[in-house]
């Protein structure tokens, strides 16, 4: 499945991205996403870590024109997901788009394999 999101145009694989939610965005989430994120507790941040994420995400968006997505099931907490976005903002536009498409291989792997093993 990835390899054909991979061959899609550009704009195609964008498109893709931005229909993902943003990180403690206020989104109407799935199942899926809401329990991700619960995990780690974005859903219920300090007013001081939502205006970080909030900024994170603007920040991310702004620059990359997509949200940062993050396969939370690879992250133990908070922090490292927090670390993850930071770095990534530092990374060009080309490398993001990988990035991105990279974590929606594993949200999907992850999300497949849950779904299969019951």
């Amino acid at each position: 499945m990835m390899d054909s999101v991979r061959k899609e145009a550009k704009e195609k694989q964008v498109a893709l991205l931005r229909a993902h939610p943003e990180l403690a965005g206020g989104e109407a989430l799935s199942v899926d996403s809401s329990s991700e994120q619960g995990r780690l507790g974005f859903n219920a941040l300090s007013k001081t870590e939502l205006d970080e994420m909030n900024e994170l995400n603007r920040r991310y968006r702004e620059k990359f024109g997509f949200p940062c997505i993050v396969a939370l099931r690879l992250h133990q907490n908070r922090t490292s997901v927090i670390s993850e976005m930071k770095r990534r903002l530092e990374n060009d536009p080309t490398s993001e788009l990988a990035n991105a498409l990279e974590q929606i291989g594993h949200i999907t792997r992850g999300r497949l394999q849950k779904l299969l093993n019951g």
